[in-house]
């Protein structure tokens, strides 16, 4: 297998030794991906929601296409940018199987009902750590995938630093929504980093989170790329976005030439009934925005992957901008959708209530609710924010369906027999 030179011993360490094979023929980072798409949290995937629940209608996207997608962007983002040269050495280049991964994983630990459901659990899980997808993802990839040794999949470094959105814990983030780790991953993030200290000018927050490898910042602009793009595609097909809506909207902003340039090519796209391929097309144009620009900071001496910076091109950022603005508000404030996530926030409530009085705090009921393997785990926890962390894992592993399924099992009486399965 040639050398890629642009890594080294530092980038492909895991935190507790693989064995070797005799006759292995991957590269650790292959080894990541392999192991990403064999577990059971991505086939999970399939069925959590990305703009519509998931399985709404056949086309639309779930997290797992979407994950497919942005996997496929992220490798063409890397074989441009080695077209295009930049980096100094022979045999050195990004790992597209690297950022494959990163990106095949990073939105493995989002909950059932998209955004919706993160913001609940985050509610919910407030008194016992929060609860943060980007977190959860690095939960899953440490400690739970595949729940052998409490190891998860035992990553590569490389790989946790492209997936590591953020390093900012939770006790400093400062009541923040999101964009933090859990404190008891100070470990992981340290594995990271090297143990290497941040340097004073990086507080905790968005300076902070601002810090990503150059994988890192791939796999985010190939994620920014899908979900501009494709949820506008799939904001048309379901007629949330229509000329007359879309005309509507940008009557009623201030809107530079360019903005009003490509509020006009979104309109004659819909109304040829080309829209999958125009905003396809436009994948392209994403792409070939990026380029490596050189950087230093305090891991470039120990791995190339902190030397180099993402940069795009601003016309194209803000055109991934405005269809973001786009679909927000035709989209996802739209009553109908907000009505769905009232409907989501109330499932996820309710149902972490009902474990809570079981299993977090106890309160005399030794009802069986959640897989043997779950309570056997839960009973060896050593306290509430433990119980809390076991019962939040299973909460967020669950697909859209099986969470509408197991509130209408406990809620409606006019749901389930003991022929259910769990």
């Amino acid at each position: 297998m040639p050398v890629n030179h642009f890594y080294n011993a530092f980038d492909t360490g895991t935190l507790t030794g693989r064995p070797a094979h005799p006759d292995e023929y991957r590269s650790p980072f292959q080894i990541d991906r392999d192991r990403i798409i064999h577990s059971s949290a991505f086939r999970r995937l399939q069925n959590k929601t990305q703009v519509f629940l998931s399985g709404e209608y056949d086309f639309y996207r779930t997290r797992l296409t979407h994950s497919i997608e942005v996997a496929q962007i992220g490798r063409s983002i890397c074989g441009w940018l080695s077209s295009q040269g930049g980096i100094p050495g022979d045999d050195c280049h990004i790992d597209a199987d690297l950022v494959e991964s990163a990106c095949l994983a990073h939105d493995l630990g989002h909950p059932p009902f998209g955004h919706t459901g993160e913001r609940t659990l985050h509610r919910l899980m407030q008194p016992y750590g929060g609860f943060e997808g980007n977190a959860q993802t690095l939960r899953l990839l440490t400690q739970t995938l595949f729940n052998e040794g409490r190891d998860g999949m035992n990553p590569t470094r490389a790989l946790l630093d492209g997936i590591l959105k953020y390093k900012t814990l939770h006790a400093e983030a400062a009541g923040a929504p999101n964009h933090y780790l859990y404190n008891d991953q100070e470990k992981w993030l340290d594995f990271t980093l090297g143990g290497q200290a941040f340097p004073v000018e990086l507080t905790p927050g968005a300076e902070r989170n601002r810090f990503k490898s150059i994988e890192c910042q791939v796999m985010d602009w190939a994620d920014d790329t899908a979900y501009s793009l494709n949820d506008i595609a799939d904001g048309i097909h379901a007629g949330f976005i229509t000329i007359t809506r879309l005309e509507s909207w940008a009557a009623g902003q201030e809107l530079s030439p360019e903005q009003a340039e490509h509020v006009k090519f979104l309109c004659t796209a819909i109304r040829e009934r080309r829209v999958e391929a125009r905003l396809n097309r436009q994948i392209g144009d994403y792409i070939r925005a990026a380029r490596l620009v050189p950087e230093a900071n305090f891991l470039s001496a120990m791995t190339r992957r902190h030397q180099f910076r993402l940069e795009v091109d601003p016309a194209v950022k803000a055109r991934s901008r405005l269809n973001k603005r786009i679909s927000l508000d035709l989209v996802f404030r739209s009553p109908q959708l907000q009505q769905l996530d009232y409907k989501a926030d109330v499932i996820l409530t309710r149902l972490f209530e009902v474990l809570h009085d079981r299993y977090i705090e106890p309160g005399g009921s030794r009802l069986h609710l959640m897989p043997p393997v779950q309570e056997a785990e839960i009973e060896k926890a050593p306290d509430a924010a433990a119980r809390a962390r076991l019962v939040c894992d299973w909460v967020a592993s669950m697909t859209d369906a099986f969470a509408f399924r197991t509130y209408r099992r406990l809620f409606d009486a006019n749901f389930g027999s003991i022929t259910d399965f769990v």
